[in-house]
């Protein structure tokens, strides 16, 4: 063993977690060390090659609002970006990209090789170095030891990773990587319990053996699309994805070979994601569905692999092949890659503090896959928030916590640390209570503030964004201040938008609040004296539209905020508190939440609970008062 250098923080992984992770810490001014198995797989994408998506979307404009990285890599290495959902309200939109995965991958390294305080290196962690509980670093299988404050563990899905394809099983990480083996047998040793979870991947085929014609196109936005707020260039060249569907043959074929399936053979296998089901588990769950949807996703500028989104299985090879054949298009379809699934180990995240650093060991924080979630944007989210954090405690900075009404990733990890997982978690806008603030068009409005505290935003981004909230400011104002008349043109324009005339003169305001109208009615009877850019525009339009649900929204957070603000004492003893229900004594002391809020959302706590831990912490209020 030799010694090989001394770093305030070491990020283990650099898979999508571990590169947010890296850069945050390094962009805070801490000495990083970044450690992967493979210099060529930074940043890879081992499943879908897509980034964004219902609510996953919105995280990706968070990390980018927090001066993360993600957006801006998608931005300059995309093959078709669309904006979702826009038929309905602004809290469900979102984007999703389609991306090239090996551009991705050059791109991300690119950006780590050049960024200062962060060191990248090739190497396996075998082993943590822990004395008297507080983690001091790391020791790779080359006998490299290297010291830190603080290190972050993103293994994603390699700790003891098992691939499953039918009936043959072998050790490896996805994409046939070596697995992490020591790392999880340690962390076991270290009392860290783990779980064991599944994912799966499809086929990829061959691109020139595809029956274009007997499906449908799905092509990308005409309009430019951006997820960071820093891109000005805009990718107009994109590439097509194709939509085509499962039928009946494809179903009895899928029921005939179930037995075959690594996921229902009968062998004790992990769990699996339930918003991301294999092939075999639509059919099982959903056998009244006549067809599924296969979407056709092209991996890159410079390949003929596409992969087969709907397709995810780990039957035997032959028989994803007779699966391609029933399905239109796919017919002569060729396949390049198998689909298989993986088995891996999983840190309970209930074991984790809300800054995502361990309870059981000091100095150790983990994130990503690792923490049972599943998708890439899960895991970038986890990933900037533990650099931020790994590198404040070793800075003696401020440490970063995002509230569930301040950010989906705040909701995240709520939902981790707090109530825990029992598969693989994925984000959806159903889990946020107050989606309507957590909109895709509003994240630098709600994180740009917090991004530039942690020192992560420059200088000039933080003018332009101080820029646009002025200005948005002032258009709010001017139209809450003109009285727009009622004039022939007015009636005219009301009349051929379908809405009731005017009776009298109207604030702008006012009349922009009907359904019908939009901010680009309003600006051509009373235009602003100079041009505002259109996302400006969009907020002026959605913060008059939409006031009173956002009033009710923010009056909502305030009061579960006062609950937030009520601190549990750090030593308290759940045993001392009489008349807790014995689950809730038991799941109050496995997460000790650091306040009633986060104790209120508890898995098996309920309300009569609250109420008598109130009781009990006021009343340790007022004992403490007459002894002072």
């Amino acid at each position: 063993m030799y010694d090989a250098g001394r770093y305030d923080v070491i990020v283990i992984g650099a898979g999508h977690a571990g590169v947010e992770a890296g850069l945050a810490s390094a962009k805070r001014g801490a000495k990083t060390l970044m450690l992967t198995l493979n210099l060529d797989l930074i940043a890879f994408m081992p499943c879908n090659p897509s980034v964004g998506g219902p609510a996953k979307g919105v995280v990706v404009r968070e990390i980018d609002a927090l001066g993360g990285q993600m957006g801006k890599t998608i931005d300059k290495t995309h093959i078709q970006m669309r904006l979702l959902n826009t038929s309905k309200g602004p809290a469900v939109r979102a984007l999703r990209a389609q991306a090239d995965k090996v551009l991705y991958q050059q791109e991300m390294k690119r950006v780590i090789e050049n960024q200062e305080n962060l060191t990248l290196r090739q190497g396996m962690v075998e082993e943590l170095i822990i004395e008297d509980g507080v983690c001091k670093g790391v020791v790779t299988e080359t006998k490299a030891r290297y010291e830190a404050d603080q290190v972050v563990v993103t293994t994603g899905t390699f700790m003891r990773g098992k691939v499953l394809i039918g009936d043959i099983e072998y050790e490896s990480g996805p994409n046939n990587q070596r697995p992490t083996i020591a790392l999880s047998k340690q962390l076991e040793d270290l009392g860290m319990e783990l779980v064991r979870f599944k994912t799966g991947t499809p086929m990829r085929v061959n691109s020139h053996t595809i029956d274009y014609s007997k499906t449908e196109i799905q092509p990308g936005d005409e309009e430019p699309r951006a997820f960071s707020y820093e891109t000005t260039e805009f990718i107009t060249d994109q590439i097509p994805c194709w939509l085509t569907y499962t039928g009946e043959v494809t179903h009895k074929i899928i029921d005939d070979n179930l037995s075959k399936s690594a996921m229902y053979s009968g062998a004790e296998r992990g769990t699996g994601p339930r918003y991301c089901p294999s092939i075999e588990d639509k059919i099982v769950r959903f056998n009244d569905k006549p067809r599924h949807q296969v979407f056709l996703e092209p991996e890159g500028r410079n390949t003929d692999e596409v992969y087969v989104q709907g397709l995810s299985t780990s039957l035997p090879e032959y028989v994803q092949k007779q699966l391609l054949e029933t399905v239109p298009g796919l017919e002569k379809a060729e396949i390049m890659r198998a689909g298989y699934a993986i088995e891996y180990d999983a840190v309970v995240p209930t074991q984790l503090w809300p800054t995502l650093e361990t309870k059981q060991i000091e100095g150790l924080f983990t994130a990503g896959q690792l923490n049972g979630t599943s998708g890439y944007e899960e895991a970038a989210a986890q990933g900037i928030m533990a650099g931020i954090n790994a590198a404040a405690k070793a800075l003696d900075k401020e440490p970063l916590i995002l509230d569930r009404s301040q950010a989906y990733i705040g909701v995240l990890i709520d939902d981790l640390v707090t109530k825990g997982t029992d598969e693989p978690y994925r984000l959806l806008t159903s889990r946020a209570e107050y989606r309507l603030l957590l909109r895709h068009d509003n994240a630098d409005l709600r994180l740009t503030d917090i991004g530039y505290k942690m020192e992560m935003i420059s200088e000039e981004r933080y003018a332009n964004f101080n820029r646009k909230k002025q200005q948005i400011h002032d258009e709010i104002k001017r139209l809450e201040d003109t009285i727009i008349k009622p004039t022939d043109e007015v009636q005219e324009m009301i009349q051929e938008l379908g809405g009731s005339p005017l009776k009298d003169g109207i604030r702008a305001a006012d009349l922009l609040r009907r359904p019908e109208v939009k901010y680009h009615h309003i600006k051509q009877i009373v235009p602003p004296e100079a041009v505002l850019p259109d996302e400006v525009e969009e907020q002026v339009e959605i913060h008059i539209k939409y006031e009173g649900y956002i009033k009710k929204s923010n009056q909502q957070v305030e009061k579960m905020r006062k609950m937030e603000n009520k601190k549990i004492p750090e030593h308290i003893d759940y045993d001392d508190i009489q008349g807790l229900a014995t689950e809730a004594r038991e799941r109050l002391k496995e997460v000790q939440p650091l306040s009633v809020g986060q104790a209120s959302r508890v898995s098996g706590v309920n309300p009569a609970d609250i109420s008598i831990l109130l009781v009990y912490l006021e009343q340790g209020v007022k004992s403490k008062a007459v002894n002072e």
